[in-house]
């Protein structure tokens, strides 16, 4: 139900968030490689498998002493206060979750408590409490014989009607009595039903589920998926250049010039995705500037938008990684959006802020320089995806996009990168970063097999805003041979490749390299993706039978 207040208040999500920025870079690495973009789902599971071993050991602890079980949810309740209203984005009431959840946590303890626990009442028939005890021991779940009973039957429980009596006098040992497991003087002591504890566990897995699935209709992804249907795209006063006819290769297996949305990489910091309305987003414009500007989302739309064909690259691609995908963006230039706030000599850095509180830094001249860096509200056609930013996100052409390429922003600060750092910075990521030239083989694919005779090898290669100029390729360290270059509408997309290859039986190690339009030829030497993007040449190995 934390959905009905805002998915940052879960404070299962406000945790996984203060781990995300409390982790080491070296471990957001190693996450990103082992999990791809799974990463945060995992990081999710893990805090509910934390939590899950942490509720067990109190309830472990509060069937001999309640109170602690009871310090023990408080606990909980502050951690997950702290880490919810230390969040960029908190708002006054943003505790309030977790304190219910806390309270209902309790209340459900000791309410699960009394169910498992049979307390002074006696089960004997025809008996009293108070009884003396036969003189045996029994487990504490252990459940008394009795006559009557069937195979099958619940312990504690009896199966037909009553059929015994105190005995009489003196005489003989007459009907048999039914006995408590243990007796005590004034009363039954009390047992643990196992049963009754795993039903009533079980009718609160129950409630809580409808109680997700109801706070996950009511929640705000809804209104904004109702609200970006409802967005209606202006046309573009720049419209991109036509995707050339030879742009797109077409062969199997090949990444398709124009990346669907839907198979569009995602790496960001967010655990629960941003559920902006456009009704209520603004932007701000702020800082080094003359006249502070804020606009709203139809204030944008009225504004002359530009289309472009860019590619985006995340900084923690290693080499041959899938982190890169080509869209068509529809925007308002940013330059023209910072000129009408008035610019100041000094500023050098844009530190741009999402609506979950994470930040960038862009440096200034690459946005003003002429380039299409957009305000972007649309990706291939169709109004951006929450996923991806709805309702407003950063394009930038030429950087990596921990330094450009904000989703959801709502805030940028003029500034200068002496005053101010951004997210990754701190966590010794370069401030500025340049995408540097590469190539990728997807085709055939790494580890796999093919034929003998002839075959195709194919890829990918990016020098965003430089332009990709030559591809090369070479098997098993044999001569560099020029691959056949596909068109491209100009220097900021990636741009596919191809060569023939008379594959012949054995393993085989094949290599890419691509050279910009400046001739600047990428690097053999290998680099791990920190601090400013991976180096070297992707290379894969394949069998030809």
């Amino acid at each position: 139900m934390a959905a009905l207040v805002g998915p940052t208040t879960f404070p299962v999500v406000a945790v996984g968030d203060a781990a995300v920025d409390l982790t080491p870079a070296p471990v957001k690495d190693f996450a990103i490689r082992a999990f791809g973009e799974n990463d945060k789902a995992v990081l999710v599971g893990g805090v509910l498998v934390v939590l899950a071993a942490v509720a067990a050991v109190i309830g472990l602890v509060a069937r001999r002493w309640l109170w602690a079980g009871y310090l023990g949810f408080a606990l909980f309740g502050v951690v997950g206060v702290v880490a919810v209203v230390t969040r960029p984005d908190a708002g006054a009431f943003d505790a309030v979750p977790t304190v219910v959840g806390v309270a209902v946590g309790a209340w459900a303890l000791g309410w699960l408590l009394r169910r498992a626990v049979v307390g002074e009442a006696s089960d004997v028939r025809g008996g009293a409490s108070g009884e003396a005890s036969d003189g045996r021991d029994r487990e504490p779940d252990e459940a008394p014989a009795r006559r009557g009973d069937a195979p099958g039957d619940a312990p504690g429980e009896a199966s037909g009607a009553d059929d015994g009596a105190l005995p009489q006098g003196g005489g003989g040992p007459g009907p048999e009595v039914e006995r408590p497991v243990v007796m005590r003087a004034g009363g039954e002591a009390p047992t643990f039903d196992r049963r009754r504890l795993l039903t009533g566990v079980a009718g609160g897995v129950v409630v809580a589920g409808a109680g997700a699935v109801l706070g996950q209709q009511l929640g705000s992804r809804r209104t904004v998926d109702a609200a970006r249907g409802g967005v209606t795209l202006p046309s573009p006063a720049v419209a991109a250049k036509p995707i050339p006819a030879g742009a797109d290769l077409r062969i199997g297996g090949l990444s398709p010039f124009i990346t669907p949305n839907k198979d569009f990489y995602r790496v960001d910091t967010a655990l629960v995705v941003p559920q902006v309305d456009p009704a209520d987003w603004t932007l701000r414009i702020h800082g080094l500037v003359d006249r502070p500007v804020e606009l709203t989302f139809a204030d944008l739309l009225k504004l002359p938008l530009t289309e472009a064909d860019v590619t985006l690259t995340c900084v923690s691609n290693e080499v041959g990684g899938p982190y890169a995908g080509n869209a068509r963006w529809l925007g308002a230039r940013m330059a023209d959006v910072l000129r009408s706030a008035g610019l100041r000599s000094d500023a050098d850095m844009l530190l741009s802020t999402s609506a979950d509180g994470f930040t960038c830094g862009t440096p200034l001249d690459v946005v003003m320089d002429g380039r299409d860096a957009l305000f972007a509200v649309a990706m291939n056609g169709e109004a951006l995806p929450v996923d991806h930013g709805f309702p407003v996100r950063q394009v930038v052409p030429g950087l990596y996009g921990y330094v450009s390429a904000t989703k959801w922003v709502v805030d940028v600060k003029v500034t200068r990168f002496d005053q101010d750092e951004a997210y990754w910075t701190p966590r010794g990521w370069s401030a500025k970063g340049p995408i540097k030239t590469q190539s990728r083989i997807d085709v055939p694919s790494s580890g796999g097999s093919l034929k003998a005779g002839s075959a195709t090898i194919a890829g990918v290669a990016w020098a965003q805003h430089t332009g990709v100029d030559a591809v090369e390729v070479r098997v098993d360290r044999g001569q560099w041979r020029q691959a056949k270059l596909a068109e491209v509408p100009g220097p900021d997309t990636w741009r596919q490749w191809s060569i023939d290859w008379a594959a012949t039986p054995g393993e085989h190690t094949i290599e890419v390299r691509a050279t910009d339009a400046a001739g600047r030829t990428q690097t053999e030497q290998p680099a791990p993706p920190a601090p400013d993007g991976a180096t070297g040449w992707h290379s894969i190995t394949v069998q030809v039978a």
